[in-house]
């Protein structure tokens, strides 16, 4: 019999070892270096050894003596998923997707499996059963070909499979299961590894689409060894803040598709909305013109978004000047009021600012820095902005203003939500005339300030 293999890794981030020692040399954790079973004697695979085709010996080909072959994508019924999949699951395709805890991983997935027009089977092995058919009677779904069970160990998994046939498999979640080729507990890194391999198996050998629900840890990452997302085709994170109701779906890796797609959902008491036209939820709805609040177009990814600042200068009360933003980088913030007092003469140094960008998102787009100081300067002169202008530029250290790339993704998605004018660089290079809006150029932050 062969000899069992044994290794020590750390519970924190993954680092294999030789022998144990105190601290991990990778992450500088002490006391999270474990022994764990890598492999024992005889390791059973997701089917039996009887039923696989003999094995033969891989050859190298020509890349042009290869034949392309176009499998089709399987559609869900949620489009937000399709589009940021670049148009739906792949045949035999890994899917991870992550999220904080309570986030809505486990409601998007059963959405998807409800909601599918192909067999699916959902393994869940942190609920039961009853507990799934509440969410879904909340989610008010029916599907017939949805199929749920409740395990944990992948043996029992796979010869369920083999009796339901399923078209999609989600699990829920990977941390959740065990094998028996591995003498660990569950959510260990070496189980999670071995499970997840046994799944990548499975699906290649039989071209049926994974989704994986993964959790997170304490600092935003997948649970878990970081070989989990290379072993994967695909990682979704799905992020959002509990005070809102808004989710979007991110694509960190993608190998069959762009990882510059979003989608955007709506948490409601009957599960996640798709949201077709984000802009619109984002821009708040008011009858009176308010100082302190400006419009600009960003991008996240390929899909354009139109935004609102708040900003709010007022004196400072004590001896240092407060500086606050929420959804914007402090930092940026702070540069762009240097360029304010330095370029355009507005004494800031002794005034509080407070930005916040409305919605609960975070923008890191630079695009957006002419509406921050666009909503600065109303505030500071307290004179509110014409309700149907925006902005999109990038403010440069010496007050220039700076072109930005697809600005006419920028333009056409104003135009549409219908704002009549937007101030962006006169250097950007604009390849349509838009009659629908006026469009206003700037070389220099002073022009911006001699029109308010």
């Amino acid at each position: 019999m062969a000899k069992v293999k044994t290794a020590f890794f750390c519970q924190n981030c993954g680092n294999q070892y030789p022998k144990w020692q105190g601290q991990c040399a990778a992450c500088k954790s002490w006391n999270t270096i474990a022994e764990e079973v890598l492999q024992k004697a005889e390791a059973p695979k997701w089917q039996d050894s009887s039923t696989l085709a003999p094995r033969t010996m891989a050859a190298p080909v020509a890349i042009k003596d290869i034949q392309p072959t176009s499998e089709a994508r399987l559609l869900t019924a949620d489009n937000e998923l399709n589009r940021v999949l670049g148009g739906g699951l792949v045949p035999g395709s890994l899917v991870l997707l992550g999220g904080e805890p309570g986030i809505g991983k486990s409601t998007l997935c059963l959405q998807i499996a409800l909601c599918a027009n192909f067999r699916t089977l959902y393994v869940s092995g942190e609920e039961s059963s009853q507990q799934i058919k509440m969410r879904a009677d909340r989610l008010q779904h029916q599907n017939p070909n949805c199929f749920v069970l409740t395990e944990t160990n992948t043996a029992a998994i796979f010869s369920q499979i083999k009796t339901v046939q399923p078209n999609v498999l989600v699990i829920d979640s990977v941390q959740t299961l065990c094998t028996d080729a591995i003498e660990a507990s569950a959510g260990s890194i070496s189980q999670v590894k071995a499970c997840t391999a046994e799944l990548i198996q499975f699906a290649k050998a039989t071209n049926t689409p994974v989704i994986l629900i993964g959790h997170i840890n304490k600092d935003g990452q997948i649970a878990g060894p970081k070989i989990l997302e290379h072993m994967v085709d695909t990682v979704l994170q799905f992020e959002g803040d509990h005070n809102h109701v808004f989710r979007i779906l991110r694509s960190h890796k993608n190998r069959f598709g762009s990882t510059n797609a979003l989608g955007i959902y709506e948490m409601l008491s009957n599960g996640l909305r798709e949201v077709s036209n984000p802009s619109e939820l984002l821009l708040s709805e008011k009858d009176d013109s308010l100082s302190g609040n400006a419009v600009a177009v960003t991008m996240e990814g390929t899909r354009p978004l139109l935004i609102e600042i708040q900003a709010l200068v007022s004196s400072a009360v004590y001896g240092t000047p407060q500086r606050s933003a929420t959804g914007f980088n402090a930092k940026r913030l702070n540069m762009l009021l240097a360029v304010l007092e330095k370029r355009a003469g507005f004494r800031l140094g002794a005034k509080d600012v407070f930005l916040n960008i409305t919605g609960g998102i975070h923008v890191d787009d630079p695009a957006i820095d002419l509406g921050v100081v666009a909503a600065v300067l109303s505030s500071t002169n307290d004179e509110a902005i014409a309700p149907n202008v925006c902005f999109a530029a990038e403010v440069g250290l010496s007050g220039e203003i700076r072109p930005i790339p697809r600005i006419d993704q920028r333009i056409a998605e104003a135009e549409k939500l219908g704002f009549q004018t937007i101030y962006i660089s006169k250097y950007c290079k604009l390849e349509h005339e838009y009659k629908g809006i006026r469009v206003k150029l700037l070389s220099k932050i002073e022009e911006l300030v001699q029109i308010h």
